[in-house]
């Protein structure tokens, strides 16, 4: 399980890797284009929408290098 601050941590991070804004990454790997802002005022997502989100990451980091 991970905590809410290290996922934050990496959504930021991916965010600035791939120059998305948070509007564009919520829309994109959430389907909530609020998801990035709920997450910075201190919202916890469930397990599975965490899980979707970092699964859709690696997905798409993984499909960029190739």
């Amino acid at each position: 399980m991970m905590t809410l601050t290290t996922f934050r941590k990496r959504v930021e991070q991916y965010m600035q890797a791939h120059g998305l804004s948070a509007t564009t990454f919520g829309r994109d790997y959430a389907s909530d284009p609020n998801f990035v802002a709920d997450l910075r005022s201190g919202r916890e997502p469930r397990e599975a929408t965490k899980r979707k989100v970092l699964d859709a990451m690696k997905a798409r980091r993984v499909k960029a290098d190739a």
